[in-house]
């Protein structure tokens, strides 16, 4: 049986209405002026050749794939709630860990909250996916992308204040 519903990510409320503003524009004047983009380049004649014509269909195709991403993703947003302060990692909880022998702290939330305060993984990252669910002094191990194993123990949690 496979699963059909996207699981919801954590965005603040800021990052919320930016997304929100950037897919109206890209469903509206930005959709508006590449539609104009290819039907002028459309009027150079012989498409086969036509590279104004065929950039402009490669944005179009990445514009509606971003406005498709931005559509999923708000629709499962959970905004700016405050997760509990109960030592459990979980979206929307700034985590500090040890790993390496060194402290490292991080808001685990999506990453297009872009928080310059502090790195922000998500929750289907290696690490994200390692920590979520796990309070603090529990030890967890996630496996990079290069295939090494990495110990991380949770130190502390709070509640992301954005």
């Amino acid at each position: 049986m496979t699963e059909t519903a996207a699981p919801a990510t954590y965005l603040t409320q800021d990052a919320y209405d930016r997304l929100k503003a950037e897919l109206e524009d890209l469903t509206g004047p930005a959709r508006t002026e590449i539609a104009k983009k290819i039907d002028a380049a459309r009027q150079e004649g012989d498409l086969r050749e036509n590279g104004g014509y065929h950039a402009a269909r490669e944005e179009q195709g990445k514009m509606e794939a971003r406005i498709r991403q931005l559509q999923q993703l708000l629709a499962t947003a959970i905004i700016g709630e405050t997760p509990p302060d109960d030592g459990v990692v979980e979206p929307g909880m700034v985590v500090t860990v040890e790993m390496f022998g060194e402290e490292e702290t991080f808001l685990l939330g999506s990453r297009e909250i872009s928080d310059s305060s502090m790195q922000v993984f998500s929750e289907k990252s290696p690490i994200g996916m390692a920590v979520n669910g796990h309070s603090v002094g529990e030890t967890v191990s996630y496996t990079t992308p290069a295939g090494k194993a990495v110990e991380v123990k949770i130190l502390h949690t709070t509640p992301h204040a954005g």
